[in-house]
């Protein structure tokens, strides 16, 4: 434990990424295999869940620091970050004492097992574990078990720095790591000498042929494109003749590959968790495809041509029981876009088209539950691209993928391969007001920079109506049910410079009206953009909306806060659901 504490600490003490891969490095040279394992599948975005609420964490730091509710609650405030709150209050032992287990056995013998004890012996447990550990280490246990497990170190980091110390070729890595943050998957000492065993002498294309067995299921890493950006009137100078393209729609839905060997069948998100179980009527339809096949696509509720908005399918993703009446309601389909593997072989170095060909005789006669995504026709040249992608909101999908024809299947977000764009459509936006605010995190922890925005509940009649319900506002009155109000719909933290958040910052801490704990509630006086990716009407939201993906673009110094936009302006955004 205090091996991976003092790896955290000198990962969170840097930005430079060669500080950080020397530091993964280090440590994965001189850990115990057990131990190497679990670092690697916390560092790679393994997460243990949340095994103790942050309430009982922030009460367990409160009593053992002996310190009343309010003054622990503003050191919280102060620090900006529970675990290192919790660190800094919680009081020293003289006589610690002088042990070193493993991160294997902490986590296993030690905070696994925390999830199922009550309470007060969780409570117990925990006073102990904490006394057993200097500064460094509670704040890193708190990380731990709160399920905040954040160091500022990407996957591809990661990858990188096991390569160096296996000795392989990153990609190689890349292949092995598929599914290794499974939680349904514990990493062991054994895992983790596969995982930079040097490879055979006479390497399968497949890494899942070089570990039979529960590996067999393993995909391939994923293939990310581009974003896609500027003028659209300079494509054919950006991106050369149409032909050397295939063009498809960009669907909104849940990345995935399926996995067809031997017996079995695996459908991985890109998140790398396996949703086999989720998605019945997919598993079914990919058992008639030969062992052997791995294909790359898109989970969609209503197929290709009538594509349900994400919001649908976000419904088979909460629910924790599949009834017969969700399946029927909401039936889902594979769309797939590339083809991997077939006969066992891998296809990732063969060109798009070739793939393409083999893919397209592969679904030929698909069954009900297995598509194939559309290409537009070759005759679309880019100006009349650049127009029907103005229709892509209308037809349920987020814009285009360009793909070139002569690419090959990369790992990850890489050119090397071959050139992948997503061009998307612009963001849905709206002009809305400014009405609470929180402190962030981390080096944001000074700083209020995470807001709620409303818009209005109607129309104001004029300028006058809107100074009085301002006023209104000031003075914390009930607005009767018909008054006009501004309703809050949207939290965002994201999209504005750091000069312009410390702008923000003091004009919030100028116009509090009141505090709910870390909250201000901020006088209506700033309008900002608001763009989002997707909206839904949601019951559990008081404006009767859910917004996806959430941000600033830019502040409306321009506005006045009475021509922001209503609710009748969102609703208005929603997309038909039949």
């Amino acid at each position: 434990m205090k091996a991976f504490a003092a790896l955290y600490a000198r990962l969170d003490a840097t930005t430079s990424t060669e500080a950080k891969r020397a530091a993964l490095v280090d440590y994965f040279q001189s850990a115990p295999p057990a131990d190497a394992a679990w670092a690697a599948w916390f560092l790679a975005g393994g997460r243990l869940g949340a095994l103790v609420r942050t309430r009982e964490l922030r009460e367990l730091g409160q009593q053992a620091a002996g310190l009343p509710e309010w003054l622990f609650e503003e050191c919280y405030q102060a620090v900006g970050d529970l675990a290192e709150t919790i660190a800094l209050v919680w009081p020293s032992v003289s006589e610690r004492a002088d042990t070193d287990e493993g991160l294997a056995h902490w986590v296993e013998a030690e905070l696994l097992p925390l999830a199922k004890v009550d309470h007060d012996g969780r409570a117990a447990r925990l006073r102990r574990l904490f006394d057993r550990l200097d500064e460094a280490g509670r704040f890193l246990l708190v990380k731990l078990i709160g399920g905040g497990f954040r160091v500022g170190v990407s996957r591809l980091m990661v990858e990188r720095a096991l390569a160096e110390v296996a000795g392989l070729d990153p990609k190689r890595i890349a292949e092995r790591m598929m599914g290794y943050t499974d939680r349904a998957r514990r990493p062991t000492a054994e895992a983790f000498a596969a995982l930079i065993a040097s490879a055979p002498a006479s390497a399968s294309a497949s890494s899942a042929l070089e570990h039979p067995g529960e590996a067999s299921g393993q995909p391939y890493p994923f293939f990310l494109a581009h974003p896609l950006t500027g003028d659209s009137s300079r494509l054919a100078e950006v991106l050369g003749p149409r032909e050397h393209w295939q063009i498809e729609w960009k669907f909104d839905g849940i990345r995935a590959q399926l996995v067809r060997r031997g017996d079995g069948v695996w459908l991985w998100s890109r998140g790398e968790e396996l949703v086999t179980e989720r998605f019945p009527e997919v598993a079914q339809a990919a058992r008639t495809l030969p062992p052997g096949t791995v294909l790359d696509g898109e989970l969609l509720v209503g197929g290709v041509e009538r594509p349900a908005p994400f919001a649908v399918l976000q419904t088979r993703i909460t629910r924790k029981r599949l009834t017969a009446r969700l399946l029927s309601e909401t039936p889902v389909v594979f769309v797939a876009y590339d083809l991997l593997e077939s006969d066992g072989v891998d296809r990732r170095e063969e060109s798009l088209s070739c793939r393409r060909a083999r893919l397209e005789a592969l679904l030929a006669h698909a069954p009900a539950g297995l598509e194939i995504s559309s290409v537009l026709a070759p005759e679309a040249n880019w100006p009349t691209l650049a127009a029907l992608r103005n229709e892509s909101r209308a037809r349920g999908v987020e814009g285009f993928m360009l793909k070139a024809l002569d690419s090959r299947y990369g790992a990850g977000r890489t050119k090397a391969a071959g050139l992948w764009w997503k061009w998307k459509v612009d963001p849905m936006s709206v002009d809305a007001v400014l009405v609470y605010a929180q402190a962030g995190h981390g080096r944001r922890a000074s700083l209020y920079t995470d807001y709620t925005f409303a818009v209005w509940s109607r129309p104001p009649a004029n300028d006058a109506e809107v100074a009085n319900t301002i006023a209104a506002i000031e003075r914390g009155e009930v607005p009767a049910p018909e008054a006009l109000t501004l309703v809050p719909f949207a939290k965002a933290y994201s999209g504005l410079t750091d000069e312009e958040f410390r702008e923000v910052d003091a004009l919030i801490r100028k116009h509090t009206l009141t505090r709910f704990g870390p909250v201000r509630a901020v006088r209506p006086c700033l309008v900002f953009e608001i763009g989002f990716e997707g909206i839904a009407a949601s019951a559990r939201h008081k404006s009767g909306i859910a917004v996806r993906f959430p941000r600033m673009l830019r502040i409306r110094r321009d506005k006045p806060i009475g021509e922001a936009d209503t609710l009748d302006a969102l609703t208005a955004l929603l997309q038909p659901m039949d």
